[in-house]
């Protein structure tokens, strides 16, 4: 017997179930069954029927003579009644039974057609009985498309072999699989799918496999994602710590290489090794800002900015830093909005944008900055796989015509240490210092290149409605930096300790010290002189800095703070761990960084630290 198909199939014998086989197998009996009954009772009757009109047939049965004709006819129609009964009834069983399969044949095709898997049913030798619509949606092959093909012309030249393989396995013994492997949009590009294979066996024999593909591109996408940033988060937390422990390091050599340069004499052979060693730490110090700044754990002084007046302010400086023949243009929008950001850290985002740009540019070309107004909506946020917000933002962007990007370089273009450049020509830090400094300032940053087409880094930061911050009023430096005041110096690392006192007792100031919190606030109490300036480290083991100055503060009111600190991880201001307009001594810092800082503290019109 024929076997019932789906609806829409392309080719008859694709099976529904085995509870439906079993069904028609019913019907078909009881319409035989049905048939055989009719056929014989019609035979019976007509035999009857005849006989009455051969009077002969009844002469040895008198008994038959004499039963009235009328009731024999009756007992006839009455038989024939009963049996038109009967087949009305089995009919109506079949139709029954006939709808039910029809909507449930129905109920499946909506499942297959509807299903957002890919559904395939292949026979033992591969050949395709039937393919679900999902297959247009997905990969875009029209039925015809596929029953002019192969199974495994779709499937990526280096993923056949296993999914042959799979095929066998489960010929041979019966039981399904699951693998991943890629398939080809009729565009041409791939995609990754997960394909479980089940089995239909019958008499021991596996006669065809059902297949359901599912599309997992865009979670095999977002897995990748995830992956990549948790290596970048495992990397910022390494590098922030190394970062922080190295910059006291690299405090102390800086300052003890200064004293040292200071008492060597110019044409001294020693000079020169003094001056390429405090080089060097320069050159340090520079790398563990861009680790911190990538790690997003620099301390942050945020201000109301004009993201148009940085660019102006910095036209002059990138000329220089880009080759003559780079034309650099600017288009700036007059009504750009204004943000909140450390003025210092967005122009190091711009420079290292331009370097990177000009590395791109080696024979010369245009590199632009545009800034604009831009609202994230609804829509427009949906693109990206993170969490972004909708809002208002100021958009800055950053091309150039160069040489492009390769997918797998805008893949890692942010990763620290990962650079296109030759050996001793990067670092690998330019992008992912652009990359912390977004993120630290609330922000977004997308690439956009092609080989051979340039790159445009877009940069969203956040608009504001405040007012522009003015410039940190600070009174006029004294001629000299030295000074006669007392100050409570708090470090929990000796050696930098041991430097600091020496640097400021150098500069004649009279210094108090102490390792942490506790052991200052104790001295601050038992010492009776004025203590002028309180210089502590921010992070310290059992007091922050911020509390141990909140707790200062109370007990001696004008007492200036200056905090000191390698990172943070947080920012100056409101939401910040120090207070807004508190001065600030990023570490590693110089003599001169020193004396100028702790000047401008003390001469400074505003206490800095104790109100929020």
């Amino acid at each position: 017997m024929e076997e019932t198909a789906f609806i829409g199939s392309p080719i008859p014998g694709a099976e529904v179930g085995t509870s439906m086989r079993e069904r028609m197998r019913v019907i078909e009996y009881r319409d035989w069954w049905l048939w055989v009954c009719a056929v014989l009772i019609t035979l019976f009757l007509t035999a009857g029927m005849v006989s009455f009109g051969f009077p002969g047939l009844h002469m040895r049965h008198p008994e038959l003579n004499s039963t009235p004709l009328n009731d024999t006819i009756l007992g006839l129609v009455g038989l024939v009644l009963l049996f038109d009964i009967y087949t009305l009834y089995q009919h109506f069983q079949i139709q029954t039974v006939r709808k039910q399969l029809v909507e449930r044949e129905e109920l499946f095709r909506l499942i297959t057609e509807n299903a957002a898997d890919m559904i395939a049913v292949v026979d033992a030798n591969g050949k395709r009985l039937y393919n679900s619509p999902s297959y247009e949606k997905i990969l875009g092959y029209t039925r015809e498309d596929l029953v002019n093909t192969a199974p495994l012309d779709q499937v990526h030249p280096e993923d056949r072999d296993k999914v042959t393989k799979a095929a066998a396995e489960a010929g041979r013994t019966g039981t399904g699989t699951s693998l991943e492997y890629r398939m080809c949009h009729k565009d041409g590009t791939w995609r990754s799918v997960e394909s479980r294979t089940s089995t239909i066996v019958r008499a021991g024999q596996v006669e065809k496999l059902v297949i359901v593909n599912r599309d997992v591109t865009e979670r095999k996408r977002l897995e990748e994602q995830f992956r990549q940033s948790q290596k970048m988060e495992a990397v910022g937390r390494l590098s922030g710590g190394v970062a922080h422990d190295f910059n006291n390091l690299l405090g102390v050599i800086i300052g003890y290489g200064e004293i040292v340069q200071e008492g060597t004499a110019a044409d001294s052979p020693l000079r020169s090794c003094v001056d390429e060693m405090l080089k060097a730490g320069h050159r340090a110090s520079s790398l563990t800002r861009q680790l911190l700044a990538f790690s997003r754990q620099q301390v942050m002084d945020p201000r109301v900015l004009d993201l148009n007046a940085v660019v102006k302010d910095m036209e002059k400086m990138l000329k220089r830093l880009i080759s003559e023949d780079i034309q650099l243009r600017t288009d700036l929008d007059p009504s750009l909005a204004r943000i909140k950001a450390d003025q210092s850290q967005i122009e190091q985002v711009i420079m290292n944008l331009a370097v990177n740009a000009r590395d791109a540019m080696p024979n010369g070309g245009k590199l632009e900055i545009t800034s604009r107004n831009f609202y994230m909506d609804d829509e427009f946020v949906r693109r990206y796989p993170y969490p972004v917000l909708v809002g208002d933002y100021v958009l800055l962007t950053v091309a150039d015509n160069g040489i492009g990007m390769e997918p797998a370089t805008r893949t890692r273009a942010f990763e620290p240490f990962f650079t296109t450049k030759g050996k001793g020509k990067g670092t690998g830090l330019g992008l992912a210092t652009v990359y912390g400094v977004v993120k630290q300032s609330g922000g977004y940053i997308e690439i956009h290149s092609e080989p051979g087409a340039g790159a445009a880094f877009k940069i969203y930061l956040p608009k504001v409605e405040e007012a522009l911050d003015s410039q940190k009023q600070t009174a006029e430096l004294h001629e000299s930096l030295h000074g006669t005041e007392t100050i409570l110096l708090v470090e929990d690392e000796l050696s930098l300790r041991k430097l600091s006192r020496h640097l400021l007792e150098l500069c004649g100031y009279s210094v108090l010290e102490a390792e942490q919190g506790t052991e200052a606030l104790k001295i601050s109490q038992e010492c009776t002189r004025t203590i002028h300036l309180l210089l502590t480290d921010v992070v310290m083991p059992g007091m922050s800095g911020r509390v141990l100055a909140d707790q200062l503060v109370v007990q001696r009111p004008s007492t200036r703070v200056l905090y000191m600190s390698g990172y943070t991880g947080q920012t100056v201001g409101e939401h910040g761990v120090l207070a807004e307009g508190s001065y600030f001594l990023p570490k590693p810092f110089t003599k001169e960084a020193l004396a100028r800082k702790v000047r401008e503290a003390l001469d400074g019109r505003v206490a800095a630290a104790g109100a929020d």
